[in-house]
């Protein structure tokens, strides 16, 4: 329900757009294909473009590191709009577990539940995956920041805003790595809700 509102309140992608949208998706697919085939460490950039037939450069202009390619998706870009689309006096957690909620459905409606469980896998399993997982989350927390501080009025830098956007972003990771590391028992839904409650509630 939540796709088919958002898809109907939503302008129509351009030609443009859906050429690069096409594009991303075709990198993607084929470094999936290339990763289950040869492992991730022997799929080169180089192979990637010719499986997707197009230039290394071309590859690069989209994701600028091999492993921005398995932790880039296409929701990421919409947290922070979402999150600010929701009640000013409804609570952080409140309003990601509704956002994470559209978010899954999403997913899961477009994306091989394989693909999912081969993404959360290399982020656990490989370290060069795992890190630059660590620099995208800090961007992430950034933006829980910004949205924290025009919820509470407090400066974005402050320390127990940081403290806390973290440790929202921190509950969103290990929930997926628990899940990975359990092989993918259970949904991961149900995972996300219990990180974010641990966080709400404490221990």
């Amino acid at each position: 329900m939540a796709a088919s509102a958002q898809s109907a309140a939503e302008p129509k992608i351009g030609l443009r757009e859906r050429k690069k949208i096409k594009t991303r998706t075709a990198i993607r697919d084929a470094t999936y294909r290339l990763i289950r085939d040869q492992g991730y460490d022997a799929t080169t950039v180089e192979q990637i473009a010719e499986a997707a037939e197009v230039s290394p450069s071309t590859v690069f202009r989209y994701f600028p590191t091999k492993e921005d390619i398995v932790l880039t998706d296409e929701f990421d870009p919409i947290l922070e709009q979402e999150l600010r689309a929701r009640p000013a006096d409804e609570s952080i957690v409140d309003s990601l577990r509704h956002v994470i909620d559209r978010s899954l459905d999403l997913a899961q409606g477009g994306e091989d539940p394989e693909v999912s469980k081969l993404r959360m896998r290399l982020q656990v399993e490989v370290p060069a995956v795992r890190s630059r997982m660590m620099e995208s989350m800090s961007v992430t927390g950034q933006m829980m920041c910004r949205v924290l501080a025009e919820r509470t009025g407090r400066d974005a830098g402050d320390l127990e805003i940081r403290a806390y956007a973290m440790a929202l972003v921190g509950a969103l990771m290990e929930a997926a790595r628990y899940w990975a590391e359990h092989g993918y028992e259970g949904e991961l839904h149900g995972y996300v809700m219990r990180a974010l409650g641990a966080v709400q509630r404490g221990l």
